[in-house]
């Protein structure tokens, strides 16, 4: 995945997991450290992860939540009352809060605000970085809490822009910034019945466009929020493109059609405008109901008009100088927050890492170390242990070849080398008897013995629906066919039931030439106009009594394209809410209603229970 994505930075919203859920290629991704944020209370819910490239880049400082109330790990200490050379800073007060708008009952509850896993955040020499995940407006009860959120995150990116500090702020922010934002805003003013002053006044747009340069701000501005200090970076590169939306409704399809909204951003400080080269969404890369937005940076950026390396500036001091790697991370330069020092993979490696490891020994040592006997293996062993897996791996190989040519040359069998011991040379004789004793197990497959009439067993499951292969029937008649008796076939006495054999693969065949043999006059079964009474079964028959059984019911056919409907279920509170429906399956259009005579979804609607498909 971060192949493709080709990034350096990688930040994740909406994980929906918990720290049980953690695995290996979450958490031991070679080249990479991560830093997670999980729900405090709800399982499954909300959750942010950022991963960065440890070749590239290193954080000096990471935290979790925006107030700066949470603890770091397995410590007592919340982020703001630690020493100032280990705060990232910028944490909103209490008399920011009260002045907030709307923020009434929730502005000193900072806990509640942080508790859900919405934001981590990482201080690099460059920037602060803000991967955040604000609610929806999905439901009237979540409001206070979304609008509390968001004044929170106002004053932190506005309190670090006063500090001197940099933001890049990216993630789901769930808010549409204007009309060219969203393809329904039209159709949303007009089911509201707004205007467009009360479109763009909603405490959550009007607060977001006050962040933003060029935000379209209706009226004064907010006490606080009188200067713009972000700027948006894909509008930047993109400034008239419509369309440029990064989330689509999945139970409506509408992706195809493009019909969605742009709520993802990558935001930064107006002094960084220009160190970026491209900006720009990822609509064709798929997994998700929404998109990647990426932003790249340039090699070389203007800092207090210094050009600098971007590596020098992305890295402790002293990592990089002009963009050349001086010294190594170690496990000291890990953060606390890092996700490879939680317990459950703390010094661990992911499993993969240990085959794809190439050995550090050149070729020719470890070829002398193979010649070596065992007791110069061991000699290595404690004096240089970095190489412990690999001296025992080519010494067990050694071992493995010298008792593979013993086996197979018995002149050789007790023969030793100098350097083994007498217990050694036991253990060794002892291996060669048990490898000389006979195997009780036969292989399936295996030849049967001379003299044995046994026939080959079930080879696969196909085995079992087939009937006995002409060699297993061929061989079953040959003690009838190579011996014919002399005497006549009416003079051989009926066998009884004790004489037919009990192998399933002889019966057939000796009822067979019984019927053949005897005539009709004197045959033990009854007769039907002179042929043997047998029971035939048509598979065609069969085959389609089973399909009438278990096919599908007839799908209705939508009336626009005449390609079968879909089935859902209406969700909706009302008197309709669990009642299925038929419509039509392809994909919402741009326009995000029913179209007649195009290419996308047409007007086809049926009641489940209005729909009979014997009848239609």
């Amino acid at each position: 995945m971060f192949d493709i994505l080709e990034a350096d930075i990688v930040v994740f919203q909406e994980t929906k997991i918990q720290r049980k859920d953690l695995r290996d290629d979450m958490v031991l991704v070679p080249g990479w450290d991560c830093f997670f944020s999980f729900p405090k209370h709800k399982k499954g819910y909300s959750g942010v992860v950022i991963y960065t490239r440890q070749s590239v880049c290193c954080p000096i400082r990471a935290e979790e939540g925006i107030s700066g109330v949470l603890c770091r790990p397995y410590s007592s200490t919340s982020f703001s009352d630690l020493p100032e050379d280990q705060q990232i800073g910028g944490y909103p007060t209490m008399a920011q809060a009260s002045v907030a708008q709307d923020l009434t009952n929730l502005a000193t509850d900072f806990v509640t605000l942080d508790s859900e896993g919405r934001c981590v955040i990482l201080e690099f020499p460059a920037f602060v970085l803000l991967g955040v995940y604000s609610p929806a407006n999905r439901h009237e009860t979540r409001d206070d809490f979304r609008l509390g959120f968001l004044n929170l995150l106002d004053i932190r990116v506005r309190n670090l822009v006063s500090m001197g500090k940099r933001v890049f702020l990216t993630g789901d922010l769930n808010i549409s910034r204007e009309e060219l934002d969203t393809a329904n805003a039209e159709s949303a003013m007009r089911k509201n019945s707004i205007t467009t002053v009360e479109y763009f006044s909603s405490p959550a747009r009007r607060l977001f466009n006050q962040l933003l340069e060029d935000g379209k701000v209706y009226g004064e501005r907010d006490h606080g929020r009188e200067r713009a200090v972000l700027w948006d970076i894909c509008r930047g590169f993109h400034p008239m493109r419509k369309g440029m939306f990064t989330c689509w409704e999945q139970k409506v399809n509408a992706r195809p059609g493009n019909f969605g909204a742009r709520i993802d951003y990558a935001l930064c400080s107006i002094s960084m405008k220009d160190w970026f080269s491209d900006a720009n969404i990822q609509e064709g890369l798929m997994g998700s109901d929404h998109c990647p937005v990426y932003a790249t940076m340039k090699d070389v950026i203007a800092i207090d008009d210094i050009r600098v390396d971007t590596k020098d500036v992305m890295n402790p001091p002293g990592i990089f100088r002009q963009g050349q790697r001086q010294q190594e991370l170690s496990t000291k330069d890990m953060l606390p927050l890092s996700g490879k020092l939680i317990p459950e993979f703390d010094r661990r490696q992911s499993i993969l890492d240990m085959f794809k490891r190439n050995s550090t020994l050149p070729v020719q040592q470890r070829l002398e170390i193979t010649n070596q006997s065992e007791t110069d293996s061991a000699m290595v062993l404690s004096a240089n242990g970095i190489h412990e897996l690999d001296v025992n791996t080519t010494t067990l190989k050694a071992n493995v070849a010298d008792y593979d040519a013993t086996e197979n040359r018995p002149d050789r069998t007790h023969r030793g080398t100098p350097s083994e011991t007498p217990s050694e040379n036991n253990r060794r004789q002892s291996l060669e008897q048990q490898s000389k004793r006979p195997s009780k197990r036969v292989k399936l497959g295996s030849a049967a013995p001379a003299g044995s009439n046994q026939i080959k067993g079930q080879r696969s499951l196909k085995g079992f629906f087939k009937p006995a292969s002409t060699e297993a029937t061929n061989s079953a008649k040959m003690p009838i066919t190579q011996n014919p008796s002399p005497e006549s076939p009416l003079s051989r006495p009926v066998p009884t039931t004790d004489s037919i054999p009990s192998n399933p693969a002889y019966t057939p065949v000796f009822v067979d030439r019984l019927i053949t043999s005897l005539p009709s006059s004197e045959s033990p079964f009854p007769k039907s106009n002179g042929s043997v009474p047998l029971t035939l079964h048509n598979p065609i028959e069969s085959k389609e009594s089973w399909s009438k059984l278990f096919n599908k019911p007839a799908l209705p056919r939508c009336e626009g394209h005449n390609e079968p409907c879909i089935s859902l279920v209406t969700k909706k509170s009302g008197i309709n809410c669990g009642r299925s429906f038929w419509m039509c399956p392809r994909p919402l259009g741009p326009s995000g209603a029913k179209e007649k005579g195009t290419q996308w979804r047409c007007q086809t609607f049926v009641w489940g229970s209005d729909w009979n498909s014997k009848v239609n």
